[in-house]
């Protein structure tokens, strides 16, 4: 239970159970090293979703406590840990944690070192803090969602990417691990507000960067990258399959015209004429779509930016993410290898999913605490 492998291999973490974004950033935390408890309510956190506590991909790695925090020797138990423990996960509404006896002034009065992350749609403070929502509500607020879709459309929902993974769960992990980073030089604790909306907002960047100089509008599929242009798009193969094409410099592009068959048509060389563009998209579908997916794969250079779109089941016959070895089954379930990759402490999955409470005797021991 003590042998860990990664660069955080040493870094202690209670994580509060929730959904989504906090056990993605436990997991991230626990792939690379880390030491992860989780604790669970006595009823479960995730049981009214029908999921199978040992198929919960999310939450490998972990050590599992179920605790009651209603109890105040569950409280108790708790924060003993946590006066062992380098950072914590707390995924509640803002004011929970504090009800329950486990915020951040009551943790970091007991272990001035900690790191408090918590992470939340809305953040601790604002006007919509106490309400409740969903990735769709917070990536809604910060412009992410507003960007993503056809013109003539609602916005297309990307599943839960921007705001839970990449705006949640990855946001605080960044964030846990810049203030560990800090905590180690100054002897100091503090508590890490990672709100969604915020997170999300963050990768916006490149197109507000491309709005401060005029290359970017608010009405969607309207920008080269956006769906508007016919070198950065998504294109349906004979197969019913689809291609994705990301041409946009001028060296790929032409390799993208010689792939395509087009080189000598004239039409190809207004590649950055919007007014070009709907025509070109017709006539790049048109011709893609009289091959399947991969007969198309293999009849571009690398150069070409052309890549398949791949489903699930395909993930792990893929032989670029073979070689690297991008996806790993583990107990039968196909699953994300850790990452990034490190050339001399490498991350690995530690175990499968836990079934709720079962490590709490190991956990106990481990950490010292009575």
């Amino acid at each position: 239970m003590s042998d860990r492998q990664g660069p955080l291999k040493g870094l202690r973490v209670v994580e509060f159970a929730g959904l989504g974004p906090g056990p993605f950033c436990g997991m991230l935390l626990a792939d690379l090293g880390a030491q992860v408890v989780q604790i669970d309510r006595p009823n479960g956190s995730t049981a009214h979703y029908g999921l199978d506590p040992r198929r919960n991909l999310l939450h490998r790695g972990r050590l599992s406590a179920v605790i009651d925090l209603k109890d105040p020797a569950g409280v108790e138990a708790v924060l003993r840990l946590i006066e062992k423990a380098d950072a914590v996960i707390e995924p509640n509404r803002p004011g929970v944690a504090e009800r329950l006896g486990v915020g951040p002034e009551i943790c970091l009065a007991r272990n001035p070192r900690i790191v408090y992350g918590r992470i939340t749609g809305w953040g601790q403070t604002g006007p919509r803090a106490h309400h409740a929502g969903h990735d769709i509500n917070y990536i809604a607020l910060s412009g992410a969602l507003h960007s993503i879709g056809p013109a003539d459309d609602v916005p297309t929902i990307p599943n839960n990417f921007v705001g839970d993974m990449g705006g949640g769960g990855l946001y605080l992990a960044f964030g846990i691990l810049a203030a560990v980073y800090e905590a180690q030089r100054s002897g100091k604790g503090q508590v890490v507000d990672a709100a969604m909306i915020e997170g999300a907002a963050l990768q916006l960047m490149g197109s507000l960067t491309m709005k401060a100089n005029g290359l970017f509008t608010d009405r969607r599929a309207s920008h080269y990258s956006d769906g508007a242009s016919h070198f950065y798009n998504v294109y349906r193969t004979k197969d019913g399959k689809f291609l994705s094409v990301g041409a946009i410099e001028p060296q790929f592009y032409r390799a993208f015209r010689e792939g395509l068959g087009v080189a000598h048509d004239p039409d190809f060389d207004r590649q950055m004429d919007p007014d070009a563009w709907p025509r070109l998209k017709q006539k790049v579908s048109a011709i893609i779509a009289q091959r399947t997916r991969d007969e198309w794969d293999r009849s571009f250079t690398g150069e070409a930016c052309v890549a398949p779109v791949l489903a699930s089941d395909e993930l792990a016959d893929d032989p670029h993410l073979t070689q690297r070895g991008s996806f790993t089954i583990l107990d039968g379930q196909l699953q994300a290898a850790p990452g990034p990759k490190f050339s001399r402490t490498p991350g690995a999955i530690a175990h499968p999913p836990p079934q709720p409470g079962q490590d709490i005797d190991d956990i106990m021991k481990i950490w010292g605490v009575e």
